[in-house]
């Protein structure tokens, strides 16, 4: 008889967490950007790439017409091998149209040269977030949770006053 576990596991948390605060389109338009040619292929990703995810439909660039032609025969194999990689039924549609398709060293470096531009968290919202995750045990995960926390915080939209 396996023993029931009262504790959630981290994954679950986070993904909890991703899911309250609307980010988890947000986190599976930076996988797809990462891990795109791993997803579609190399012979499809090196004429696309994923724009933007806007309720559940992933808006894919293509290089020219006769690509945007192709996939539309290939959608359902896309949304497939999609939703594979999120792990769940996240994109129900591909929106196509025709664009400037970055290659993927270009694409590589334009999101690593964007991550050390990122500004500082603000010290209240820094402070709310180290007070949420004080009761993490383990210090690495505390300081990351802290900094993740801490900038979602800061990219929330303002409630008027009162």
């Amino acid at each position: 008889m396996a023993l029931k576990s009262y504790f959630d596991s981290v994954a679950s948390v986070l993904s909890g967490i991703a899911r309250r605060h609307g980010m988890e389109s947000k986190l599976l338009e930076h996988k797809l950007l990462q891990n795109w040619p791993d997803i579609v292929g190399e012979p499809i990703a090196s004429h696309t790439r994923p724009d933007h995810i806007r309720f559940k439909k992933l808006y894919l660039v293509v290089e020219n017409s006769v690509w945007l032609q192709h996939l539309t025969f290939l959608k359902p194999d896309l949304i497939g091998k999609i939703n594979a990689a999120a792990g769940n039924a996240m994109i129900m549609d591909v929106v196509l149209r025709v664009g400037a398709v970055a290659r993927a060293e270009r694409a590589r470096e334009t999101a690593e040269s964007d991550e050390a531009t990122v500004p500082a968290p603000s010290p209240q919202s820094l402070a709310e977030a180290k007070a949420h995750a004080a009761a993490v045990i383990d210090p690495e995960l505390r300081a990351r949770l802290t900094e993740v926390m801490a900038h979602a915080l800061d990219h929330q939209p303002k409630k008027p006053a009162p």
